[in-house]
């Protein structure tokens, strides 16, 4: 039985063929589980909403697709208010910076709304962003831009953020934590301002060189010694097996957990299958459940500090 689109699923094919008609370079980007598209040299986020009773359009957006877009080069989010003609094309990286004076429920849901001249609706009485020059803008997602050489890829942007978000729960849950990757960002941060180990610490019993390679490391301090508690190894597109080996150097310290992080769960139990007599020491995580955890960190963080527990 075929799909039924709903108005917003029309909007947003709309959209897509407007897209198309300019420039035919549109491709989904399939590592994202939002609706996003790789249009030209821009990454879009496409959401769509019919005028409501109140005079408004109104979006959920959550938080963690929000922040996985501002991480992706050139990105968009593209808010279809009632047609295509009528699509506010903004910034992801503006609206990222904006989304403190916007409401959000405790799940990171964030209720944004445009009024009907599309502007959008911040907190506060009559608390307003002009969005005209935003307004049906496609040269901006369409246009060529200037490429470098040091440009990230979709798979690549993700990776940074998984370790951003994995170094952020170490942190919140008081561990010292440590990951090789020191110039890739997250949020606008580098990855090694975020750690708060600059080095690796050496372990008695395992390969220091293999040991500094592992994408996350959560240390407990146990005086003037670090024992190691977490190793994390995102795998999106280079395989399990390279993770699963710098994993692997952390075997003899029996109470550590080691972590693969991907969405190929046939690709993990290939790979562990071979190391039978290890693979009760490997754990397999979906990238989606590290997102929803790290939500549920920063929103648990931001109780406490409410409440004063």
């Amino acid at each position: 039985m075929p799909k039924i689109l709903t108005p917003t699923d029309i909007l947003c094919s709309e959209f897509l063929k407007t897209a198309s008609q300019i420039t035919k370079s549109v491709e989904p980007i399939k590592v994202l589980r939002a609706r996003a598209y790789q249009i030209r040299d821009s990454n879009v986020l496409i959401r769509a909403s019919l005028l409501g009773k109140n005079n408004r359009y109104f979006f959920g957006l959550n938080y963690i697709h929000v922040e996985e877009m501002a991480n992706l080069e050139n990105p968009f989010v593209a808010f279809i208010c009632g047609s295509v003609e009528n699509s506010v094309i903004f910034p992801a990286k503006v609206l990222f910076n904006y989304l403190p004076s916007i409401s959000h429920d405790r799940n990171g849901e964030y209720k944004i709304s445009f009024d009907k001249d599309l502007n959008l609706v911040l907190s506060g009485r009559n608390n307003r962003v002009n969005c005209e020059d935003l307004i049906n803008k496609w040269d901006s997602i369409t246009t060529p831009t200037t490429i470098s050489s040091s440009k990230n890829t979709a798979e690549e942007s993700l990776h940074n953020v998984l370790q951003g978000r994995l170094l952020e729960i170490g942190n919140i849950r008081g561990f010292q934590t440590f990951c090789p990757n020191k110039s890739k960002t997250f949020n606008g941060q580098p990855l090694g301002n975020i750690a708060t180990l600059k080095e690796c610490p050496p372990l008695q019993f395992s390969e220091h060189d293999v040991l500094r390679q592992i994408d996350v490391l959560w240390f407990r301090e146990r005086g003037s010694k670090f024992i190691p508690e977490c190793g994390f190894e995102v795998e999106l597109s280079t395989g399990t097996w390279s993770g699963v080996g710098r994993l692997a150097t952390l075997i003899d310290y029996a109470n550590t957990r080691l972590f693969i992080v991907s969405d190929d769960t046939k690709k993990y139990q290939q790979v562990l299958n071979a190391f039978s007599d290890f693979k009760p020491r490997y754990n397999h995580v979906q990238t989606n459940l590290v997102s929803d955890l790290y939500s549920a960190e920063l929103g648990l963080r931001d109780l406490r500090v409410k409440i004063g527990i």
